[in-house]
């Protein structure tokens, strides 16, 4: 299993553990992220928890698409209102688990990643963190990953990091500005910052901080559920076929090395 736990203080630190894949996610990762939510859920010796990347180049970069969709892993219905995403129950809200999560970021957070940082409470980043989403660079919809996004971002700085794809990378400094991230930290401590944030509420009466982030998601979660009941219907008729989205995948990766023409704002 790539998915590190451990107790500590009333803390629970959730390690995604994929270093040289970058921590991306494969279908065992997201089955164990979705255990470990639901078993925090009894565990009444953890308050509070961070979750974060191991390696440090990396926080999350999303599905791992050779071990998810190349191959045909995850069949897709026929059918432009269902799909089959096997990240879209990877964070801690869609397992009904209600302790605050602390995102730590070091390193790059793409794709995917975004399914977990927006059910996190609240992000602490360093300044050469980035954050992208590369979707419509492969032919594909970003609508989950953006929805979530537009919870917490302005309109208009998720729309161009949602359509930029990997031409444009948000920076650690721009996120924090923008109110992505609510701490800055110096390179490699940005778990530590975390830590000490996830400490101070594990402190708190659980009751309180529970009842408090029920209300605050209140607050956000009729508009998203509105916008994710049209994501089926969007994904289905925008994406390219999946061999196309593989066959851009792999030239991309194939030219990166010559190709390295995003920008970080």
């Amino acid at each position: 299993m790539s998915i590190g736990l451990e107790r500590r203080d009333g803390v629970a630190t959730v390690v995604l553990d994929r270093p040289e894949k970058h921590n991306a996610l494969d279908l065992a990762d997201a089955r164990a992220l979705r255990e470990v939510w639901c078993a925090l859920r009894t565990d009444r010796s953890v308050r509070a928890a961070v979750l974060t990347g191991a390696g440090g180049r990396a926080f999350c970069t999303g599905a791992d698409r050779a071990a998810v969709t190349e191959e045909g892993a995850v069949p897709q219905p026929h059918s432009p209102f269902a799909i089959e995403d096997p990240l879209l129950s990877i964070g801690p809200k869609s397992n009904d688990l209600w302790i605050p999560v602390v995102a730590a970021v070091e390193g790059m957070a793409c794709g995917g990643a975004f399914y977990l940082l927006s059910e996190a409470e609240f992000l602490v980043a360093t300044e050469e963190s980035t954050f992208f989403d590369p979707h419509t660079t492969y032919g594909m919809v970003s609508a989950y990953e953006a929805m979530g996004m537009a919870q917490r971002m302005p309109f208009g700085e998720v729309a161009r990091m949602a359509l930029m794809g990997t031409a444009e990378r948000v920076s650690g400094r721009r996120a924090y500005e923008t109110g992505l991230v609510s701490e800055l930290a110096p390179v490699g401590g940005a778990l530590e910052a975390a830590l000490r944030c996830a400490r101070v509420l594990a402190g708190y009466p659980p009751e309180a901080v529970q009842g408090t982030v029920r209300a605050v998601w209140a607050a956000r979660e009729a508009a998203l559920a509105q916008a994710r009941a049209q994501a089926p219907a969007l994904i289905a008729l925008g994406n390219l076929p999946p061999q196309r989205q593989a066959e851009l995948f792999r030239n991309r990766n194939r030219n990166r090395d010559r190709d390295d023409t995003y920008r970080t704002r």
